[in-house]
């Protein structure tokens, strides 16, 4: 039986003795994971691809100021945020700059930060214009299906509630004449 500090050696214990290495670790090892925001993707179009869609062209240069407001529109961003860039009077154009950025990102396009402010910056147009471009080609053709039918019932829900001894009547819009069936 061992009490408090008794000390033994390890051929009392029965176990075998081995050398102490003196190596010491410094990193632990781990799992290497892919990054989440793996950048892979490339623009659909080249900067200065404007033939790519000569409408697209065409409206950016007639009127800019209409080209960039549909752009934040279709990408989801608020109508007039372009014009602060305008207004504003900036050397860099700050929502053309987030807007590419965020695009960027959604896309998964690679490119920096630094190339998003040079290209804003120094060719504002054609970098509105290849946003546009991207957006037509991401989101695809709008396609309806004329063939869904809806049937609409204007029946009364089946229980009506009885609130303080009178029935709630549901209004019916005039010239309808709802059928029992």
């Amino acid at each position: 039986m061992l009490r408090g500090t008794q000390k033994f050696s390890s051929e009392e214990a029965g176990m075998a003795v081995h050398p102490v290495s003196t190596r010491i670790v410094t990193t632990q090892p781990t799992v290497l994971r892919a990054p989440l925001n793996l950048k892979t993707e490339m623009w659909n179009s080249g900067l200065f691809n404007c033939c790519d869609d000569m409408a697209t062209c065409c409206f950016g240069f007639w009127c800019p100021c209409c080209l960039v407001c549909q752009v934040s529109t279709d990408f989801g961003e608020c109508l007039c945020m372009p014009l602060v860039d305008i207004v504003s009077g900036g050397i860099v154009p700050a929502f053309g700059m987030a807007l590419r950025s965020s695009m960027r990102e959604r896309y998964h396009i690679q490119g920096s930060m630094f190339d998003d402010c040079c290209i804003v910056t120094f060719c504002g147009a054609c970098a509105w214009c290849q946003m546009a471009r991207e957006i037509k080609l991401r989101k695809g053709p709008l396609l309806l299906n004329s063939n869904v039918t809806m049937e609409v019932s204007m029946n009364p829900p089946p229980h009506v509630p009885n609130y303080a001894g009178h029935p709630v009547h549901h209004p019916v819009p005039a010239g309808v004449h709802p059928f029992n069936p």
